[in-house]
């Protein structure tokens, strides 16, 4: 609207100027009566005021055209580029000067994405791949289960111990024919399924207790011990199956990249943090979301959050598969087994829970030692 007024008053001004400047000129010749172009400049002067009328109105009618137009213009010229976006992404979207701020955005968006294409695309062929293994390895121990039984039911003779010896390799066979089976309903419900919290009163401290309990198996089968520090009687509404889900992920991930007869530590304390202010040691963690909104003051009520480490001693994970490992069906073991790491969709649906919670995991490996630590706001 200014550029139109503006346009409007430097035109009208113009006109003007012209005007006198043509009739300074014209007062400094001597002109003749018969001559054809003086009768043509008296005429103009006994009708000059008709004429600038019009002139003006005509200016009017074209510069307001041109104004109105334009915004119509820059947005097909929007539109056309918005069209590239989908057509010809591989191209940089190009637009006029006065549009550059909108160029510079559309062509943003245009790098997001084919990044986010790339990783779909990317996490799409990792689950291929893995399901094309897992099936390939269901083969393996169904047909020993199916061999064992065989010697068994063939064979009714057999000794005591070796019947006891083959029943045993067939339920190991079957359990971990189990797992496997597991897997795939894993990937199935992760795609299929939007994880939602249904949020209680719950005792984390009595829940960690229970698992770390629950693991103690699982650890003596491979040499592993518990170093561990809870915090006592640490109340938080939560959704306590998924949260549950959450620490069954992270210590699993560290009993089975653990070295054998090494510690694993546990600790669970509360943080108290300033609202408004990142978490120590947590850069860029958001703020729960129970308490998003203006920031308060460094004095003003502090948030309470709750700090989970698990440790483990392992092989130092490198530092481009750290920045991958919440990634979907990444995983560290990139061999066709898959006795360890499961098929890839534990952390990153432990971090998906997380963030629903408001919180937070974040991994670091070095000097052999790998940490995750989980952030979950108390209120």
């Amino acid at each position: 609207m200014l550029r139109y007024i503006l346009s409007m008053f430097g035109f009208v001004i113009g006109l003007v100027l012209f005007v006198m400047l043509c009739w300074l000129l014209c007062s400094q010749r001597i002109w003749y009566y018969n001559d054809p172009l003086y009768q043509v400049l008296s005429l103009i002067k006994d009708y000059l005021l008709f004429i600038m009328v019009a002139i003006i109105l005509i200016g009017w009618t074209l510069i307001t055209h041109h104004f109105i137009t334009l915004p119509l213009r820059y947005l097909d010229e929007i539109v056309g580029a918005s069209g590239k976006l989908i057509t010809s992404r591989e191209e940089s979207v190009r637009l006029s000067g006065v549009l550059r701020e909108v160029e510079e955005q559309l062509n943003r968006f245009r790098l997001q994405g084919l990044s986010a294409e790339a990783m779909a695309k990317e996490a799409e062929q990792r689950k291929n791949d893995l399901v094309i293994y897992l099936a390939h390895d269901l083969k393996t121990p169904l047909t020993s289960v199916i061999g064992y039984l065989s010697l068994l039911q063939d064979e009714p003779q057999i000794s005591p111990q070796l019947r006891e010896r083959y029943t045993g390799i067939a339920l190991d066979k079957a359990l971990r024919l189990e797992d496997l089976i597991g897997e795939f309903f894993d990937i199935t419900r992760f795609n299929l399924t939007t994880l939602t919290l249904e949020p209680e009163q719950v005792n984390l401290s009595r829940m960690l207790e229970q698992i770390t309990y629950e693991f103690l198996p699982v650890l003596s089968d491979k040499g592993l011990s518990w170093q561990l520090d809870i915090r006592p009687e640490v109340q938080m509404n939560c959704d306590s199956d998924k949260l549950q889900r959450v620490f069954d992920n992270l210590i699993r991930n560290a009993v089975n990249y653990s070295y054998p007869d090494t510690v694993v530590s546990l600790s669970m304390e509360i943080v108290q943090e300033p609202q408004g202010t990142a978490v120590p040691g947590a850069p860029g963690l958001p703020r729960p979301l129970a308490l998003q909104g203006p920031a308060s003051s460094s004095d003003g009520p502090e948030t309470a959050w709750v700090r989970i480490k698990i440790s483990n001693h392992g092989r130092t994970i490198p530092p481009e598969k750290l920045g991958r490992i919440f990634e979907q069906f990444f995983r560290l073991d990139s061999s066709r087994s898959t006795s360890t790491g499961g098929a890839g969709l534990g952390l990153a649906i432990s971090k998906e829970i997380a963030e629903l919670h408001g919180g937070q995991i974040q991994a670091e490996s070095e000097n052999e030692q790998i940490t995750f630590t989980l952030w979950l706001p108390l209120s």
